[in-house]
């Protein structure tokens, strides 16, 4: 058995444990923090910081961050602070998430259907050949800026599991998913902060609301940590939210794609 088979066996052995345990505990209030492009030392932290609660982290890349010829999107994704595949490998190894953020990081509904979906493609295909364990039937498809269509949408779900898009296009009217379902596929909408600066306060609001609610399934789209990325979350903050968080009996954190497996 090779590496990349053996890793995705253990992986499916790990969820499918996971999600048992998690129909048979009740819980109401579905909670996946979403970190989107990259960051190899934000995207480090947040795997440390979740495995200090025994959990997994949801991490999406983009497939070209780490390759020489990637070039600064404006000033939050800069080519220095991107990690690489032997990053992911070893965060994967270590029983984390790690998904499609896309090919190049384009907003796939500025440029033409024919290039869109080649995107998407060459973005699978990398991903098939690079990160252990990837599984077509398996991922999710995490779409930069959250922007969709519906062609798009529907040349993803043809090969893929499930897609994240922008909240305001699918989400239900508590502003969170319906309770996963663990056949088909599923076009998921997200929370994501607008604005470039800390959304610490912003993350407590969303959250807080939520917890109000009847409940479901929140997404909430994250970058970086302290001083990295769009809107970043500041250490402290995210590491005493998932503390108060565990100690809701109502709440359950996973990653996902293991709330879909």
């Amino acid at each position: 058995m090779i590496r990349r088979d053996f890793i995705k066996t253990i992986g499916a052995a790990s969820l499918s444990t996971s999600i048992g345990r998690y129909h048979n505990e009740g819980k109401t209030h579905l909670i996946s923090f979403s970190f989107d492009d990259g960051f190899k030392k934000s995207f480090n932290r947040v795997a440390e910081i979740h495995e200090n609660y025994g959990l997994n982290a949801c991490l999406n890349v983009i497939a070209t961050a780490h390759l020489p010829n990637f070039k600064a999107i404006d000033e939050w994704i800069l080519p220095e602070l991107m990690g690489d595949f032997n990053n992911w490998n070893s965060l994967i190894a270590r029983g984390h998430e790690v998904m499609p953020h896309t090919w190049e990081h384009l907003n796939l509904t500025k440029i033409s259907e024919k290039k869109a979906k080649k995107n998407i493609d060459k973005c699978l295909d990398y991903f098939s050949t690079h990160l252990d364990g990837y599984d077509d039937s398996k991922a999710v498809y995490n779409y930069a800026y959250n922007a969709s269509n519906n062609d798009l949408d529907k040349h993803l779900l043809q090969r893929i599991r499930a897609i994240r898009t922008g909240g305001w296009i699918v989400l239900n009217d508590t502003q969170s998913n319906d309770i996963p379902k663990p056949k088909g596929k599923m076009k998921l909408g997200c929370q994501m902060h607008f604005q470039p600066d800390n959304c610490d306060h912003w993350i407590e609001d969303q959250v807080n609301t939520y917890l109000s609610s009847k409940g479901g399934w929140l997404i909430i789209n994250l970058h970086g940590l302290d001083d990295e990325g769009w809107a970043p979350v500041s250490t402290k903050y995210y590491d005493g939210m998932l503390k108060k968080l565990m100690e809701e009996p109502k709440v359950s954190i996973k990653a996902v794609g293991e709330y879909l497996s």
